[in-house]
């Protein structure tokens, strides 16, 4: 099967529609950060010359920290970019590999699904009993809704990823399709190349001569 006829699969076409979640998730996630780094210079900048810090500045941070850690999370799992044991599975092949990665996205859906359903408790009891911060008193549920949230998205990116390491497990010879592909150091250099830079190693080439 070639790649042009797998990206017309079911699979596919839900991996594509999960994509723009997992994008506008991780790009609040840096947006939280950076208006962190920002809330934190005023911080400095107005307790330094003004004496007069931002009111509910710890509890602000502390909120923001759910966004910051989970919303990335899916975004990361598309990319392949959380700890994986590549040492390992890189010397493995065929059904072996499959088979491999099968069994650690169950793993991975077991404990994310047992997140996703315990943080949902811990958002539905604090919304009930009006739950605030310390300090200023903040509303503290948005932030615990932000958890079962991102680890439902997350959790949907192991659901297409394991159908698409199931159907390489039954044959090994389709198209690799909605899964993290293990690459080789070359390959991830030019990877990082292309990340930095936006143009192929192809293109810098042709911009040098």
């Amino acid at each position: 099967m070639s790649d042009q006829t797998a990206s017309n699969t079911p699979l596919e076409t839900a991996s594509r529609a999960l994509e723009p979640v997992e994008n506008a998730a991780n790009m609040i996630a840096a947006t939280a950060i950076f208006a962190l780094m920002v809330l934190g210079v005023l911080q400095i900048g107005l307790r330094t010359i003004f004496n007069a810090p931002i009111t509910g500045y710890i509890d602000l941070v502390e909120l923001s920290m759910a966004s910051m850690a989970f919303l990335g999370a899916a975004y990361c799992q598309r990319l392949g970019a959380h700890i994986r044991m590549e040492l390992l599975v890189g010397r493995l092949r065929g059904r072996t590999l499959w088979g491999v990665e099968v069994f650690g996205t169950l793993v991975a859906m077991f404990i994310i699904g047992v997140l996703v359903w315990y943080s949902a408790g811990h958002f539905l009891r604090s919304y009930t009993l009006g739950d605030t911060s310390i300090d200023a008193q903040f509303p503290v549920w948005p932030s615990k809704l932000i958890v079962p949230i991102a680890f439902s998205i997350w959790f949907l990116r192991l659901t297409i990823q394991l159908f698409g390491y199931l159907r390489l497990f039954i044959d090994p010879s389709l198209a690799k399709v909605a899964i993290v592909k293990v690459k080789d150091v070359a390959e991830q250099a030019q990877d990082e190349i292309v990340e930095v830079t936006g143009q192929t190693p192809a293109a810098q080439r042709e911009d040098a001569q």
